[in-house]
């Protein structure tokens, strides 16, 4: 098989030819997503390339992290950890293997069709936040991980897939113990951006950027004070608790 480029103007994917049409789909969604980032980031990111995988196996090759990635993550949200991201490159799953990665649930589709945006938003998030370390060090990966329920959520709610996620939501709450607040390491995919979702139906994107955009001095439970406008951390939680029983039953 051929390995061929296709371009647009913010992205470049890699490919074998036989997808093609695949991957302008992709790039078309790429595009989209940063016209709409633009609207609450003050910068976006151009000249990412796209690297399509046919499975597990390739990808795990190729980022050697992604199944500690999947070990890491709660069981009900493995599914839709379907690719890697990075400053210059997204590794991601060809569609049709997403498709497949897909359970008969309502809303699993949808949302593995929303992770290569998501990946890409997620790496617009980062590139905006002003305190986080820009070089990789062990510094940034603590920071990254006490923050990964702010990223992760961020990145899957601006990149569309927690508006779908009400089934893993409920299977989640269903499995394992009582989440914390704000969301661990492993429940981040997947409830992360459910603390998001309630600060938009609140205050809106501008606010939920504003969030993404800073890490508070005071950690996690600091930035979510100001973010909800003084709100008692215990009076957040539990109106988060609310908002996800909400989610997960469709209310």
């Amino acid at each position: 098989m051929a390995w061929v480029e296709s371009v647009s103007p913010s992205f470049r994917a890699r490919h074998d030819s036989n997808h093609a049409d695949d991957a302008d789909r992709v790039l078309h969604s790429l595009e989209r997503t940063r016209e709409y980032l633009a609207q609450y980031f003050p910068r976006t990111i151009a000249g990412i390339s796209v690297v399509f995988h046919p499975g597990l196996a390739s990808l795990a090759i190729a980022r050697p992290l992604m199944p500690v990635a999947w070990i890491a993550t709660a069981p009900a949200a493995r599914r839709y950890v379907a690719g890697w991201s990075g400053p210059h490159e997204l590794h991601v799953l060809l569609p049709d293997a997403l498709e497949a990665r897909a359970s008969s649930v309502p809303g699993s589709r949808e949302m593995l069709a929303r992770a290569i945006p998501a990946l890409y938003a997620r790496e617009v998030i980062v590139e905006n936040n002003a305190d986080l370390p820009k070089r990789l060090s062990p510094r940034r990966l603590g920071t990254e991980l006490r923050w990964a329920w702010l990223f992760e959520g961020a990145a899957r709610w601006f990149g569309g897939q927690t508006a779908h996620a009400r089934p893993a939501i409920a299977r989640r709450l269903r499995e394992g113990r009582r989440p914390a607040f704000p969301p661990s390491v492993r429940d981040a995919p997947l409830l992360g951006g459910t603390v998001i979702d309630l600060l938009v139906h609140q205050g809106g994107e501008t606010a939920a950027a504003h969030l993404a955009r800073r890490l508070h001095p005071h950690g996690p439970r600091g930035a979510l004070r100001e973010a909800f406008r003084g709100r008692a951390t215990q009076d957040v939680e539990q109106a988060w608790r609310a908002h996800l029983a909400r989610m997960a039953s469709g209310a």
